[in-house]
């Protein structure tokens, strides 16, 4: 049996030393002087990372004075003699951290600096070095470290005032966050931050130490970290009663989709698209929508996060839905996939609640399995539709009815697609159409066989491989098309694979289903006889998936304003986002968003008084981007004048433009008129 010898008490690791410290007291603290090396990525957070730490500043100032927040661990390692600057730590990881918190700092230091300079000097202590004020704690790469200094002393050259960075961006955003009167809150909150300063030796592994950081482990899920988030802070006796009343239930219904719940959940109850291509987006507005939990709000919130996840069960599994046709809806949808479940929460959720009726309910359903149906069938993107049905079904049915009908084909074009393109979802479409409830135990077959034999015969005369070329073409473009589709029950589905037509005219007879025993009528098959069959189920298909008669236009694949979203990396040079804005029926040729971001403040301020008391709302709200003076330097453009001159900032990143253009027109309540049409290299772009 081996033995393990204890290490000794006092054993020290020989070259990296970990401390658990206060995040302001160290960076005030004299010989902490930091220079970021020049293989380091440039500064790159954006207004959304800005905002999450103001978020986290404000919410540590309002709790327990023992309440403290970690911002997690910055990495660094002693400077050699020659290390430029005079520092006496080189920044291995946390460089987007720190800098970041040295902008709000300056921000905050330049907004009281004539008030209170007693703090304003305190706040200084962070900024500057106290042997040489003009030179600053954290020196950036030496690419981008003028601009970085220019920013924490607000001071500019002449001919500058247009420039653009990440630094005048982010410290803009924190200059119109800091209300009046908060700039002691907001110190209080950044004095109650905590990190881990790990300092490395110099015979440590930098590299290899900062991949352990950050590369080792498997990362936690957002339900994970909604679950810790939502535990955490309280008592154990408090966590068992979360846990079991709520956390369990909610577990137990979704099971393995979990994770897509809590999803689906928040795109229904924000009304906004949540992205869940990776990083931590779920997790992220989940945090947004409830920033604090206090144990009796934490209360009722789980009430409800447990009556939808009952919900999502069953669209999980519609068999256990009360009422069976509700249930048969369910299963339909199914067929198109998860995409719409926030909806049918909405939706569901309205019907629990006596806010829908069921009739209603069941038309919603129905209406909503057309809409997906003919965008397929005519080739357009289902994509993102979901967040904007549900923030209609929020107003009121009627809204939701004519936000259905907007993007539903019409008849005409549906048409088309059936003549000409493949059916979707086969099994289901023939099932409805033959008055099946539930299509299993039923396959498709095809009627002329996508890949016929050469001796598979149209009419018993004539075999495949002696068609001519352009009639076997005819069939194949046809082949998976609704004429040449049907069901059959599974053992006559064996007998008719790849049979010869006068074959397969005696199994169809034999058919229980009557749109298949009805092919057995004709005495040959053709291309004729296929397009003949596609009319005649195309009239049927338009009953049982109507269009909702409220509208007469297709929307021309419009995007809502509120569903907007920046597209990646543009070709370099190009500047035409859009090709147009569709504004309360105006037509704006607008090509980018901050020409759109401009001209929406412009037109929302001369509108009417409402519509420029929502400006002075949303500002007043958001701090800014609307403000009573040009109070730092930057780009600005003047809204008004006169006795009451207003000023818009414009020097801000395309991601907060598009973030302000959507939330003032919530505010002014006209952000369901306004439609966006991405251009040709938009959409490629996507």
């Amino acid at each position: 049996m081996s033995t393990v010898t204890p290490a000794p008490a006092d054993a020290t690791a020989a070259h990296v030393q970990a401390t658990a410290v206060n995040t302001i007291g160290w960076l005030q603290a004299p010989e902490t002087t930091i220079v970021v090396p020049v293989y380091q990525r440039q500064y790159r957070w954006d207004i959304g990372g800005c905002e999450q730490l103001l978020s986290d500043v404000r919410a540590v100032s309002a709790a327990d004075a023992t309440d403290t927040h970690f911002i997690g661990s910055i990495l660094s390692t002693a400077a050699s003699d020659d290390t430029e600057s005079g520092a006496h730590l080189v920044l291995i990881d946390g460089q987007q951290r720190l800098t970041t918190l040295m902008l709000l700092v300056a921000a905050l230091q330049h907004s009281l600096r004539d008030e209170d300079p007693a703090l304003a000097a305190e706040l200084s202590r962070v900024l500057v070095r106290d042997d040489d004020p003009s030179r600053t704690k954290l020196r950036p790469h030496r690419a981008w470290a003028d601009v970085f200094d220019s920013v924490v002393h607000d001071r500019r050259a002449p001919g500058e005032q247009a420039r653009e960075s990440r630094f005048d961006d982010n410290y803009a955003f924190f200059r119109s966050q800091i209300r009046p009167g908060e700039a002691p809150s907001i110190w209080r909150g950044l004095q109650k931050l905590e990190h881990v300063s790990i300092t490395l030796g110099p015979e440590a592994n930098a590299q290899q130490t900062f991949e352990s950081l950050n590369s080792t482990g498997e990362p936690l899920r957002d339900h994970e970290l909604i679950h810790n988030y939502v535990l955490m802070g309280l008592t154990h006796e408090q966590q068992s009663e979360i846990e079991n009343e709520y956390w369990l239930p909610i577990e137990e219904a979704t099971g393995e989709q979990i994770g897509a719940f809590w999803r689906h959940y928040l795109v229904m109850l924000t009304g906004r698209e949540v992205d869940a291509s990776g990083g931590r987006a779920v997790y992220d507005a989940f945090r947004h929508e409830f920033p604090r939990l206090g144990v009796e709000a934490l209360r009722g919130h789980a009430a409800q996060w447990r009556e939808y996840a009952e919900i999502y069960g069953l669209l999980l599994d519609p068999a256990h839905t009360p009422d069976p046709e509700i249930g048969q809806q369910f299963a339909y949808l199914g067929t198109f996939g998860r995409g719409v479940a926030p909806l049918l929460l909405r939706l569901y959720g309205d019907h629990v609640h006596g806010l829908l009726d069921r009739d209603e309910l069941i038309l919603s359903l129905e209406q909503v399995q057309s809409l997906l149906l003919r965008r397929v069938i005519v080739g357009i993107s289902t994509d993102r539709l979901v967040a904007r049905l549900c923030r209609a079904a929020e107003r009121g049915r009627d809204d939701l009815v004519h936000a259905i009908a907007r993007i539903t084909p019409s008849d005409e074009r549906t048409r088309v697609g059936l003549k000409y393109g493949d059916l979707p979802h086969p099994r289901y479409v023939l099932g409805r159409l033959a008055g099946l409830t539930d299509p299993a135990g039923f396959d498709v077959d095809h009627v002329v066989p996508v890949a016929p034999s050469d001796d598979w015969s149209p009419d018993g005369d004539r075999r495949w491989a002696d068609l001519e070329a352009d009639e076997q073409n005819s069939f194949r473009a046809l082949s998976q098309t609704l004429g040449n589709l049907t069901l059959l029950e599974e053992p006559l589905a064996d007998r008719a694979f790849d049979a010869s037509f006068p074959d397969k005219r005696r199994i169809y007879a034999a058919s229980d289903i009557s749109l298949t025993a009805a092919i057995a009528e004709s005495p040959a098959w053709s291309t004729a006889e296929i397009a003949a069959r596609t009319a005649r189920l195309t009239e049927a298909f338009l009953r049982v998936w109507a269009r909702p008669a409220v509208v007469s236009i297709d929307d021309d694949n419009l995007t809502p304003v509120l569903d907007a979203r920046l597209r990646r990396g543009w070709p370099r040079g190009w500047q035409r986002e859009f090709d147009y804005v569709e504004f309360r029926g105006e037509h704006w040729e607008v090509a980018d968003i901050r020409y759109l971001f401009n001209r929406i403040f412009q037109r929302l301020w001369a509108e009417s008084p409402e519509s420029r008391q929502a400006v002075i709302d949303f500002s007043a709200r958001r701090g800014g981007p609307v403000y009573s003076a040009m109070a730092w330097n930057g780009q600005w453009d003047q809204i008004a004048g006169g006795d009451d001159p207003r000023y818009l900032y414009m020097g801000w990143d395309a991601k907060y433009m598009l973030s302000a253009v959507q939330g003032v027109l919530e505010e002014a309540g006209w952000a369901s008129e306004v439609f966006l049409k991405y251009s040709y290299i938009g959409d490629a772009m996507a």
